[in-house]
Order: C-alpha cells, then structure tokens, then sequence
C-alpha cells in the first residue's frame, strides 16, 4: 500500500511541474488567441541560459532563477511586439508557422553551443533531500517546492487578471481586441506584456525541470505536448484548471510506471484521451463558448 501512496504523492507533485509548463501555454492562447508551437523550446532555451551561466560561476540554480527569469520576460515582450503581433489576425496560420520556425532555430542553436548531451543544474543536497510522512511513505523537498511555486505563480495571476488595472486590460484584449482598441488599450503593449510573463513563467519551468533531470535541446516538443495536454485537460481559460491537468497527467504517467516501465508516458496519453472523450471542453473550461 505505501509504494502505491508513494506513486500517487509523486505524480501529483509532477503535475506541478507540468503546471507550470502549462500556464505560459494557456497565457498566450488566452489572451493572444495564439498557439505557440516553440512554447516547449523557449523552455528549454531558459534552462541552458541558467545553465551556462551556473557552469562558470558556481552560483546556485535558485539565484539564477532571479537572473534568467526577467531576461526571459524582456525577451517574451520584445518578441511580440516586433515579430509576433505582426502575425496575429482572424487566421491562426501564421503564428503556427513562425512559432515553428522559432522552433527549429532554438533546436539548431542549442546543439551548436551546447551539443546533444544531456546537461542538468546541480541543486546540491536538495535535489535527494525527502520529507518521511510517516512508515514508507516519504516526499521530495524539490517537488514540494516546485509545486508551491506552481501554486504561487498561479495565485499571482488569479490576483492579476481579477484585481488589477493591467489584468483587465488583458480581458478586454482576449475578448474583443477591436473593442479594447477603440476604449484606448494598446493591444501591441498589452500582447506584449502577456507574452512577457509567460515567458518568465515558461524560465521558472524550464529551470525547475533542468534541475529537477538531464535535458537536452531537442526535449522542446515533448514539453510542449505536456503542456497542450494539462491545458485540454484542465479547460482552455481556467488558471487553477492547468494545475488539474497537471496533476491529472502526473498521476497518470506515475501509475504507468508503477504497472511497467514502458508505460509511463502512454499512460499519460491515455488520460488526455479519456478526458477529451468525456469531457471536450475540459474539466474547469472558461471559454466554452468559443
């Protein structure tokens, strides 16, 4: 009984993990009506940045965090308003295209200057460090941390989007961006704010999985299909829903493994399946009639 416990503690804190991977995804489709295909790469991008600079410098990987994070949040702001707004319209083509473009560079780029081995961000102690609940059943101080981060960057921006000036500028541009535009919002700064804070929470994941196992510069497009599935999961719109679906696939893929090695991560996509047969609009959706 205490191992199924222990797998069942173990997948729900993963789907922190994958909550925070989640929530840049469903930022820019919520408010931008724009799927970002390099979403997973950008990720992956942040995570050898932290690591280039902790390699030399022997600086923890949670002080480069402070570092890389709004790096990535000026780089998600000039992006949109110099390449990405010019994408955007009725036609969802164009974003697809130049996203997956960003894609393939991110990927060529890091294999130049990193290669194809696998690289981690040594954390030290913390990284085996566990929390005994009692008899067998014990839980990782990492993923409780990963997890209380998810759900602090999640409760920052519920507080965001519903009690700030700058979060209903964000509704009224998701809505009706004409609408906005004609009640004086810049859509272009807003959609580059938007863009900006998934990409400093698109940094906080990429960094937690860096230190949390090896990646390496193809591991984008994995990352974005576990983001695409804990955001369907949990209902396009709903904040707290991609920390559902977070969890939801976590447990998913830790009772796969415990049945048998292989079947982690179909298991996974087995959970994603049933949900969407179920349920098409999500569990928790906020833009069903869209």
């Amino acid at each position: 009984m205490s191992e199924w416990i222990n797998t069942l503690l173990q997948g729900l804190l993963m789907g922190g993990l994958y909550a925070l991977f989640a929530t840049g995804l469903a930022l820019s489709f919520g408010v931008m009506r724009m799927i970002n295909i390099a979403h997973g790469d950008f990720a992956i991008l942040a995570a050898f940045a932290a690591i280039a600079v902790v390699q030399p410098l022997g600086w923890s990987p949670f002080v480069v965090l402070l570092l890389i994070v709004p790096l990535m949040g000026g780089f998600g702001y000039v992006l949109q308003r110099v390449v990405l707004n010019r994408t955007l319209g009725q036609d969802i083509l164009p974003p697809l295209l130049v996203t997956f473009g960003f894609s393939i560079i991110i990927q060529n780029l890091l294999l130049v200057l990193f290669s194809a081995d696998t690289r981690s961000l040594p954390v030290g102690p913390v990284a085996t460090a566990s929390l005994q609940l009692g008899g067998e059943v014990a839980v990782g101080v990492l993923p409780l941390i990963t997890i209380g981060v998810a759900v602090v960057v999640l409760g920052c921006l519920q507080w965001l989007f519903s009690a700030t000036s700058l979060g209903r500028a964000f509704r009224a541009a998701s809505d009706d961006r004409e609408a906005a535009q004609l009640m004086g919002i810049n859509n272009r700064h807003i959609y580059g704010l938007a863009m900006a804070t998934a990409m400093a929470i698109v940094a906080i994941a990429g960094i937690f999985l860096a230190i949390r196992t090896n990646i390496s510069p193809a591991d984008g497009p994995l990352r974005l299909l576990y983001a695409f599935e804990a955001v369907i999961i949990g209902g396009l719109g709903s904040l707290w829903g991609t920390l559902a679906g977070g969890i939801i696939l976590g447990v998913a893929q830790s009772i796969g493994l415990k049945a048998d090695p292989g079947w982690g991560i179909l298991a996974g996509h087995l959970a994603f399946l049933l949900v969407l047969v179920v349920r098409p609009n999500g569990l928790f959706p906020r833009t069903r009639d869209r």
